[in-house]
């Protein structure tokens, strides 16, 4: 599961539109036996069957998909650009330790060279 925008991929072998199938009654008996399967084997799908059911219309379910899609790659997206923002600003802070620290030393040499003579 590569793209983590997408919510409802669940597994390899079975997917959104099987699982509606499924509650609809419209898979065979081999089909039927497969999505059970993997309903006990999963507790991810076994949720996801039971979020399903509570769907009257499956036009109801590609709008709350599309829309938690949505904002999921808006949240990704703002997280993103707080890094950059935040890697922007952590910048300045090493550039003055880095010259702070070579100043301290650059005359911490100075003074030492110039006692010893």
């Amino acid at each position: 599961m590569s793209d983590l925008t997408e919510i409802l991929k669940t597994n390899e072998t079975i997917d959104e539109q099987m699982l509606i199938k499924y509650l609809e009654g419209k898979l065979s008996d081999l089909e039927r036996f497969e999505v059970e399967k993997q309903i006990i084997d999963s507790a991810f799908v076994s949720d996801a069957v039971d979020g399903l059911k509570q769907f009257s219309q499956p036009n109801q379910l590609n709008r709350l998909k599309t829309q938690l899609n949505k904002q999921l790659k808006k949240e990704i997206n703002k997280k993103s650009k707080r890094k950059k923002i935040r890697k922007l600003q952590d910048q300045p802070w090493l550039v003055v330790a880095i010259f702070s620290i070579l100043f301290l030393c650059i005359m911490g040499f100075l003074l030492i060279h110039f006692y010893l003579k």
